[in-house]
C-alpha cells in the first residue's frame, strides 16, 4: 500500500472516528438535558434558606408599686379645724369602763331624750358626749342633748338632769365610721397625728353620735369626734 492508499485510509477513519465522537456528543448533549429535566421534575432545588421568625418577646410590664410599708396610723385619718359654738343643752353625768362604753352612753343618752320629752323641750342636734376624765380603768363623761332653747328659770329637771351648755372653742373635727367597739383604732390614729403635727391639746373631747349608739356588738355607729385644742 503506497503512501497515498495509507493516507485515504487515516482520513476514513478519522470520519469515522468524528461520526462516532458526534453521535456521543449528541448523545451525552441529550443525557444531560434529560437528567436536567428529571432533577427539575422530581428534584425540585429546596426553598433559599429564610430566617426564622423567633418568638415575639412578651411586653414588658411594670412591677406594680409596691409602697414598702403600711400605711401609718397618722395617715388614715384627716381632720379639720373648726369653731365649735356653746349651745344650750340637757345633761347628765356618768362614769364607765370601757368594755361597757357603748351601754352606758347609751343609757346616758337615753336618759336626757326622755327627760327632754317629759319636759316638752324640742332637741336641736344629734346627742353628745362629753369627755371629761379618762384613764386605763375607764371614764368620766356627760351625756348632752341639744336644745333649741334652754327653759327660763330652770337649771335642773328631776332624776340628775341639768340644763347647761356644751363646750365651745377651736377644736379639731375627726371621724369615725364602722363599730363603736373599733373606735379604739381611730383614737390611737388621732394621737398619732397630734404627736405628728406637735399639737398641745385640751383634757377634752367630744363624740356627736350622727346615727343612734346601738350597745349590740359590731353595730356601726357614725361618729364625730371633736378633740380641743389649746
Amino acid at each position: 500500500m503506497g503512501f497515498l492508499d495509507e493516507f485515504n485510509d487515516f482520513r476514513s477513519t478519522l470520519r469515522r472516528l468524528a461520526g462516532h465522537w458526534r453521535f456521543v456528543g449528541a448523545l451525552l448533549l441529550l443525557l444531560s438535558v434529560g437528567a436536567f429535566f428529571v432533577q427539575k421534575k422530581f428534584f425540585p432545588a429546596a426553598p433559599a434558606p429564610t430566617t426564622a421568625a423567633g418568638p415575639e418577646k412578651p411586653e414588658e410590664k411594670s412591677a406594680p408599686t409596691d409602697k414598702g410599708e403600711a400605711e401609718s396610723p397618722a395617715e388614715s385619718v384627716q381632720s379639720q379645724m373648726v369653731e365649735v359654738p356653746a349651745r344650750p343643752v340637757l345633761m347628765i353625768k356618768g362614769e364607765g369602763k370601757w368594755d361597757d362604753a357603748a351601754k352606758v352612753l347609751s343609757d346616758g343618752i337615753g336618759k336626757v331624750t326622755e327627760a327632754a320629752r317629759k319636759a316638752g323641750l324640742a332637741a336641736s342636734g344629734r346627742p353628745l358626749a362629753v369627755f371629761t376624765k379618762t384613764d386605763d380603768n375607764g371614764f368620766q363623761f356627760q351625756a348632752m342633748l341639744p336644745l333649741a332653747k334652754a327653759p327660763d328659770g330652770k337649771t335642773k329637771l328631776a332624776e340628775g338632769i341639768e340644763i347647761g351648755s356644751s363646750p365651745d372653742g377651736k377644736a379639731l373635727k375627726f371621724e369615725h365610721r364602722g363599730s363603736y367597739d373599733e373606735i379604739d383604732a381611730t383614737y390611737e390614729a388621732i394621737t398619732a397625728y397630734l404627736d405628728e403635727k406637735g399639737l398641745d391639746t385640751k383634757n377634752l373631747f367630744i363624740e356627736e353620735y350622727l346615727t343612734d349608739l346601738n350597745p349590740a356588738e359590731d353595730a356601726n355607729v357614725d361618729v364625730d369626734i371633736y378633740v380641743f385644742v389649746k
